[in-house]
């Protein structure tokens, strides 16, 4: 493509301040101030009758899937809607007023909202028609659905190789969409399928499959309130994955126990608020956790390995503490486990993890009397150089208490995007799979290519070294999520083409190649003609979706549908496969699935009402696949950062009044801050030793290989955080996460364990 004038355009937008008011963290979740936050965010964006219409069929059997996260829904959904604060707010995104139209790009160029806020951004409404940004132009214009498909096929069939395009897909797409995206990419040629999953789960599905043979958790919801203990580790509920709160309050109701560990008091797991009960109006709540174990920024496996230390300790002595049987029976390399805890210095695991003996030996009392323990993690394990060891340490403690495969017990890694794990049970992959490969061929008649594809990382580097010339995004917002903002914003702009397929306008769009198409699609809570599409939730159960709203354009259409145009359009006639059939019949999307995975037999059917499971081999303790047909203990080393003086461990959080990369607002009512984003939480002691004030201004700091990034302008918080760590919202911190540094075996990029300095703002 011929050169033309680069773009003036801001990676991060222009750094102001608002008005930063500091109170005291909340010491519960949910309660009255939920409802009240809900109401009037529904209210300002899409009006209040309107969208609690919407919201009462939000994750009801014949309504549509929350867009938000992927907690499942219980058996029978609450009459009064089954759906928490966060998901009222990702509904009224959704179903907001405000259009980003013709009108709209007419007045304001991609360099002008390049400056905007990531909340001002997101705040200016849903897409309305395609709309492209030619090569040289500032302005998005107006394009024609079949001009856009036809530049779209025209890039493609330009590459000297399949491999040079990049196939993205969001954690918020259909089954039906991501099956059909996937299906369309091995057609081209390609395995170039990273997704969201790169980012965040991909460090649990290494871990999980190589110690339980399956990549996905092993509990379902009716597992809580059986558990005898439940262990929250690194994970934030009460703003991520809200509903997660009721289970947990069963649990405490049946007599179970909580044990966190993180390196922040949450406010989700001190107290809850079930605003579903009088006593979560008018009472006191829920008390969740009993016991809270404070560990550093990735100290989680010295802790660990000191837990299991001692329970070790105590089988030895003569107690009952191990489960023996299910160990002779179902699992491998027990003994190498006991060996390296025997060797483990427990001074040195009780330094690195900052935890207090005494609040070590209250875990370890509950842990040796019980059985039936489930373990539940997030980001705070998986985005760490040892991501996937991280998850590995927790099935440890698991296999030694025969904790799989019985009710009330089990792996849960709890997914941040309502369909990120449905998206990977459909063939959504970077990696080759034989069996996937064959029985596409069968199906479809053609051999998919063998090539392993590029995951996320790898991907944005093929980019910036303009090997990869398109990117394709079945939603998301890309530029935002991923590590190092200006590199992967390079690496965007030096595509020939960019295409996103989206709902509402974000920063991808303007940090565009040298051609960009935003191609408009339904939202879940739209309707699709009479289709419904499908989802799996974090637990895998498949169920369907079905919107009920009129959609927010006439020029709107499906994902599946796009998905199919683009590769009817490319492909013309030269394929055997009817992709305008596939585009229009989503019963006959859901027959091909079936044909290609044999799990899903019967799928439109069993997919109604309730829906159904997907096979699970470690729900039902079968470790058949691994070798010697056994669960894996693994032997886990203890994390390295050999922090030099004055440097830090900075993990980046979401906001409570934010999901991903959207924000809602501008407050973190849970945590006391309200007004502001650029704020970095650090310890009273670390403040007073570097002579620093509450709310100073600093810059932050990374260097990797030599080279520095410089995220500007923080407001520094003093906060109950481990000494040593700082704590600050994502994206505005992603600026300083090396594009080279990810957990070995996944890729997933260490978001959650960055080594930085604090400097003072540069004049």
């Amino acid at each position: 493509m011929s050169n033309y004038p680069k773009r003036n355009i801001s990676a991060t937008g222009i750094i102001e301040f608002s008005n930063l008011k500091i109170t005291e963290p909340s010491d519960y979740a949910a309660g009255v101030p939920g409802i009240k936050a809900a109401l009037e965010h529904v209210s300002k964006e899409a009006g209040l009758f309107r969208s609690l219409r919407t919201l009462s069929q939000m994750n009801q059997k014949e309504g549509f899937d929350c867009p938000g996260c992927a907690w499942p829904d219980p058996k029978k959904p609450s009459k009064l809607g089954e759906y928490c604060e966060n998901g009222a707010k990702a509904i009224a995104e959704e179903t907001t007023y405000e259009r980003v139209n013709r009108d709209f790009f007419k007045k304001y160029s991609v360099e002008e909202i390049s400056n905007w806020t990531d909340y001002q951004i997101g705040k200016s409404g849903r897409i309305t028609e395609p709309f492209v940004l030619r090569p040289g132009s500032i302005h998005y214009e107006p394009i024609s659905w079949l001009e856009a498909l036809e530049i779209t096929s025209e890039h493609l069939h330009n590459l000297a190789s399949p491999d040079e395009a990049i196939f993205y897909t969001s954690g918020r797409s259909s089954n039906e969409a991501a099956f059909l995206y996937g299906l369309f990419a091995r057609a081209f040629g390609t395995n170039n399928m990273p997704d969201c999953s790169n980012m965040c789960h991909e460090s649990s599905g290494v871990g999980l499959s190589e110690t339980l043979g399956i990549g996905k958790g092993s509990v379902i919801l009716e597992d809580f309130p059986e558990a005898e203990v439940v262990m929250v580790i690194g994970q934030n509920p009460g703003t991520n994955h809200p509903r997660m709160l009721s289970a947990l309050q069963k649990c405490k109701e049946n007599g179970g126990k909580i044990i966190t560990i993180n390196p922040l008091s949450e406010s989700g797991l001190n107290r809850f608020k079930n605003p579903q009960q009088i006593s979560g109006i008018l009472g006191s709540g829920t008390i969740l956790t009993d016991i809270f174990l404070q560990v550093k920024i990735n100290q989680d496996v010295p802790l660990l390995k000191l837990i299991m230390k001692r329970l070790a300790k105590r089988h030895k002595n003569g107690e009952k503490v191990f489960d023996t049987e299910f160990i002779s029976a179902k699992t491998s390399g027990y003994q190498e486990l006991l060996d390296d805890l025997e060797h483990q210095n427990e001074n040195k695991l009780l330094e690195l993890s900052g935890v207090s003996s005494t609040m070590i030996d209250s875990a370890v009392d509950v842990l040796a009397k019980k059985s039936k323990i489930i373990i539940c993690w997030a980001m705070g394990l998986t985005q760490h150089k040892n991501g996937v060891e991280n998850i590995k340490e927790c099935v440890n403690l698991l296999l030694l208490k025969g904790s799989i495969g019985k009710k009330g017990s089990g792996t849960c890694p709890v997914r941040g995007h309502s369909n990120v794990q449905g998206d990977r049970s459909v063939g959504i992959m970077h990696h080759v799979s034989e069996p996937l490969n064959k029985s596409i061929e069968q199906v479809f008649g053609f051999k998919p290519s063998v090539k392993e594809g590029l995951d996320t990382v790898h991907a944005i580097k093929a980019m910036h070294d303009g090997k990869a010339k398109v990117f394709v995004a079945l939603g998301g917002n890309f530029v935002s999520a991923a590590s190092d903002t200006e590199y992967t914003s390079e690496a965007l702009q030096s595509c020939d083409l960019t295409v996103s397929i989206s709902t509402k306008l974000n920063r991808t769009h303007l940090t565009a190649g040298k051609m960009a198409l935003i191609l408009p699609t339904l939202g879940r809570t739209e309707k699709d003609k009479e289709n419904f599409v499908t989802v799996e939730n974090s637990m895998g159960k498949v169920h369907q979706s079905m919107g009920r709203m009129e959609p927010a354009s006439e020029n709107l259409k499906s994902e599946p549908e796009i998905v199919a145009s683009i590769a009817s359009h490319y492909f013309k006639e030269s394929s055997e496969i009817d992709w305008k059939a596939l585009g229009s019949n989503y019963d006959l999307v859901r027959e091909k699935i079936s044909q290609v995975f044999q799990e899903y037999q019967d799928y439109s059917k069993k997919s109604k009402g309730s829906g159904f499971y997907l096979p699970n081999n470690a729900r039902e303790a079968d470790f058949s696949k691994l070798p010697g047909g056994k669960a894996q203990f693994s032997i886990c080393k203890l994390p390295e950062h050999n922090l030099k003086p004055n440097e830090f461990i900075l993990m980046t959080v979401r906001s409570h009044d934010q999901f991903n990369t959207t924000i809602y607002g501008m407050n973190d009512r849970y945590r006391g801050v309200h007004g502001e984003r650029r704020v970095v939480f650090m310890n009273p002691k670390d403040m007073e030793n570097m002579h620093l004030k509450s709310e100073q201004v600093v810059d932050l700091t990374s260097f990797y290989k030599g080279k520095e990034r410089r995220a500007e302008k923080f407001k520094v918080i003093p906060y109950n955080i481990p000494s040593g760590n700082l704590c600050a919202y994502f994206p505005e911190t992603n600026i300083l996460v090396p594009i080279g540094l990810y957990a070995d075996k996944s890729n997933t990029p260490v978001s959650k364990s960055i080594i930085v300095q604090i400097e003072q703002p540069k004049q």
